[in-house]
């Protein structure tokens, strides 16, 4: 009877490591060629810098060229498209810098390139100094937006205005809901067969269950979203990033923040409960908190409108203008 039982389980084994081989074969994804996505997704407005540390920076430089500016950070997986809503509708006012972190987008890094919060903010110094930019806002999204808070602690007098949109930092209120992708991103063999897939299906999943009206995220979105994700050396890059330990805020870094500072959240954001825009509104001097019923973690996304009016205010009121 037992040599039976171990025979049965022995079978079950086999068929679940075959089946493991078969999914991943189905699943798996090649790197796509820079010069590939290049082709797809620059455009004219398309520049790159070469900065420290062997990276090599795409950025769009948009909107009223001589207007203030205003620097957009994406979050975690995501690229510079994140912020076409706001550049469309802010691009008469100001001059609009989006860029693409290591590891996103169009940007190059080299092979070992380690994220992190601090060096983000560090490259955002890198890209100012390079563009000879003066002072400048900065807003920042999900990952993003701990990048942003970030610099302006590190560069106070680089940062006219912060803007955090569901911005990553508090520990306690950061993935309230992970979606599979970021869970299984905490084990090591979980980021090895997240490396080496295509992750269209994780992603489309991820997003649509992150905001408020699945509908604003359309096949288009996640078709780019997934294919520039498998730029080489970007997989390897997103896997060295923990998601929600980006960078942790204190009341006491925050403290530190002078510029004028806006907090804007979805109050049914499933990845950084709401409470956490309470704890920037409370750390961060004279913060000023909206709150968007309905809507999720990628504000910017979904009411593009509505975010960009209460941007476009925010700065008009603290003098920039």
């Amino acid at each position: 009877m037992i040599k039976i039982v171990l025979s049965v389980l022995g079978g079950l084994v086999a068929l679940v490591v075959v089946a493991g081989f078969v999914g991943w074969l189905l699943l798996r994804g090649p790197d796509i060629p820079y010069e590939k996505l290049e082709a797809k997704y620059a455009t004219a407005a398309s520049h790159y810098a070469d900065l420290p540390g062997g990276v090599r920076l795409h950025y769009k430089d948009e909107g009223k060229a001589d207007g203030p500016v205003l620097v957009l950070v994406h979050g975690f997986g995501d690229s510079h498209f994140s912020w076409e809503g706001w550049v469309a509708r802010l691009g008469d006012r100001y001059r609009i810098i989006t860029l693409d972190l290591p590891g996103h987008g169009l940007t190059r890094a080299p092979a070992g390139y380690v994220a992190s919060g601090d060096g983000y903010a560090d490259l955002i110094d890198a890209l100012a100094a390079k563009l000879a930019l003066p002072r400048f806002a900065i807003a920042g999204n999900s990952m993003g937006g701990g990048v942003a808070w970030q610099t302006a602690v590190r560069y106070p007098n680089r940062v006219d205005a912060l803007i955090l949109a569901d911005a990553a930092g508090w520990p306690a209120t950061t993935l309230k809901k992970p979606p599979l992708a970021f869970k299984l991103l905490k084990y090591s063999w979980g980021r090895a067969f997240l490396r080496s897939i295509d992750n269209k299906p994780l992603i489309r999943s991820g997003l649509r269950g992150e905001v408020g009206d699945p509908a604003v995220i359309t096949d288009a979105f996640i078709d780019r979203w997934a294919e520039l994700q498998r730029a080489p050396g970007h997989r390897a890059i997103l896997m060295s990033i923990q998601p929600g330990k980006h960078g942790q805020a204190t009341k006491e870094a925050l403290s530190t923040i002078k510029a004028p500072t806006l907090v804007l959240w979805g109050e049914i954001d499933p990845l950084i409960e709401v409470a956490g825009a309470h704890k920037f509104a409370e750390a961060i001097p004279g913060a000023k908190l909206i709150i968007y019923p309905k809507v999720g973690h990628l504000p910017q996304v979904e009411i593009p409108q509505r975010t960009a009016d209460d941007v476009a205010a925010f700065l008009a009121d603290a003098g920039i203008r």
